[in-house]
C-alpha cells in the first residue's frame, strides 16, 4: 500500500510516516519507482510504536528499539529487557496517576457537598 493509504489505515499524517523513518524509527521497502509500499506488518510495526510513545517511552528508547528489532531475531533478550524496564515505568506512572485520581475524585466530592448544600 502507498504511504497515503498507509496514513489512512494507521490514522498519522503522512509527513507523521516520513519522519519515522528519517529518525530510523520505520523501515519501509520501496518499489521499483522508489515509492514506498507498506504491508500489513509495517501497519503493525506503527502501531506498536504510537503505542510505545503514548505510554511516555522516551524517542530514544523508541529509536534504539527499533534499531535492534530491524537488526534481527538476536536482539531479542534486548528488547525484551526494554520492554520489561518500560512496562515498569508504565505501572509506576499509573500509580501516580491512580493517586492524582483520588485526589481530584475528592475534590469533586467536597465540591458537589459544597454546591447542594448552598442551594438546599
Amino acid at each position: 500500500m502507498t504511504i497515503g493509504e498507509a496514513s489512512r489505515e494507521t490514522g498519522l499524517p503522512e509527513s507523521t510516516l516520513r519522519y519515522y523513518e528519517q529518525k530510523g524509527l520505520l523501515q519501509v521497502p520501496r518499489d521499483g519507482g522508489g515509492r514506498r509500499v507498506y504491508g500489513r506488518e509495517d501497519l503493525a510495526w506503527i502501531a506498536f510504536l504510537c503505542r510505545l510513545k503514548e505510554t511516555g517511552m522516551p524517542l530514544r528508547e523508541i529509536r534504539r528499539y527499533a534499531e535492534l528489532r530491524y537488526a534481527g531475531p538476536s536482539t531479542m533478550p534486548q528488547r525484551l529487557e526494554m520492554l520489561r524496564a518500560h512496562r515498569q515505568r508504565v505501572l509506576e506512572q499509573r500509580r501516580r496517576w491512580e493517586g492524582c485520581l483520588e485526589n481530584l475524585d475528592e475534590k469533586i466530592r467536597f465540591y458537589e457537598e459544597a454546591v447542594s448544600g448552598d442551594s438546599a
